[in-house]
């Protein structure tokens, strides 16, 4: 069976990231795969603190714990105005990422603000389990587990259960995906859109361009290994559908997408697959692919425009979607 890929790879990455990126060789910094799992978390923590963010004041932004199977799932609900009570407010349940071994609340707090301004929803930032303490699927049933709390108690916080979204960035778009194929086998929640920056799809690398963007433009084929040797228990659940969504078969039903990629991500052809796939089934689908851009482009988004464009186009479209 072919493989529906990019039809090219992208002639020019944006001279920021070309700055960037020869900024961060020169530096001769250890990468962030070579580092213990504990201090990998701390580098990435670091790489955003000083991202300068461009978000307009919130009503309220709460933490909070819900329960699980496992214990508490700390979540952290944005609201962009004061809810009347007869109008709630959509809601977008979103999965940070991180390669399911590092990334947290605070890591994506920007993203998630500026996403609760601008499409004028609720946003719930879920902090799943973690990798290697939490393999595969804990990830994925705190995911569940919480998109499933917001639609039985989305009126408690002034959220519309009838309109839900789930969304994430890599690793997390993994999940928000899987989520919306579980709901679907499940009979609910009965969600409205999937929301997928630059997701990671497979877990076996049979894209052209896991290898073609593996080297030189930050995210590489050595810290994807790492990640999915952390999270998996085994090269058996790179079989798994809720590892690798693009492997479901039945995709008709799901909930409209956008999926956005990036012309230099390992992940493009991936994206682009997947798109395809759901087009096939007749699912509506928006896909973009921001061809001068990396991996990553809308958590560092000093660096240049893209990422507030990406975000600004997924605002757009949950906005229609929950219209």
């Amino acid at each position: 069976m072919g493989i529906e890929t990019q039809a090219s790879k992208p002639e020019q990455l944006h001279p920021a990231w070309v700055a960037m990126l020869g900024e961060m060789e020169a530096s001769n910094l250890p990468q962030i795969w070579q580092l213990p799992v504990t201090e990998a978390r701390k580098l990435a923590e670091t790489e955003v603190s000083e991202v300068p963010s461009k978000t307009k004041p919130l009503y309220s932004v709460e933490d909070r714990e819900i329960p699980s199977v496992a214990g508490k799932i700390p979540i952290r609900i944005y609201t962009p105005r004061e809810v009347q009570p007869d109008i709630p407010l959509p809601v977008l349940v979103f999965f940070h990422g991180g390669g399911w071994v590092v990334g947290d609340l605070d890591t994506y707090d920007i993203p998630c603000r500026y996403l609760c301004h601008q499409a004028d929803c609720i946003v719930v930032s879920v902090d799943y389990r973690l990798a290697p303490e939490h393999k595969f699927p804990a990830a994925v049933e705190d995911a569940g587990t919480a998109t499933e709390w917001v639609a039985a108690n989305a009126a408690t916080f002034g959220g519309d259960p009838t309109r839900i979204a789930v969304g994430g960035e890599s690793a997390g778009a993994n999940l928000a995906t899987v989520v919306a194929q579980l709901a679907k086998v499940k009979g609910g929640p009965n969600l409205v859109f999937q929301l997928m920056l630059y997701p990671p799809i497979y877990m076996v690398p049979q894209f052209p361009s896991r290898q073609l963007n593996g080297q030189g433009y930050l995210l590489t084929t050595e810290f994807i290994n790492w990640c999915e040797q952390h999270y998996l228990n085994s090269d058996a659940d790179r079989l798994d559908p809720r590892a690798a969504p693009g492997l479901t078969e039945d995709l008709k039903g799901l909930p409209p997408a956008l999926i956005i990629t990036a012309g230099f991500d390992p992940f493009v052809d991936e994206g682009y697959n997947y798109a395809e796939k759901l087009r096939g089934a007749g699912v509506e689908v928006e896909y973009t692919c921001y061809e001068d851009m990396i991996h990553g482009f809308i958590i560092l988004l000093e660096v240049t425009e893209g990422g507030y464009q990406a975000l600004d186009q997924s605002a757009k479209s949950l906005r229609r979607a929950f219209a």
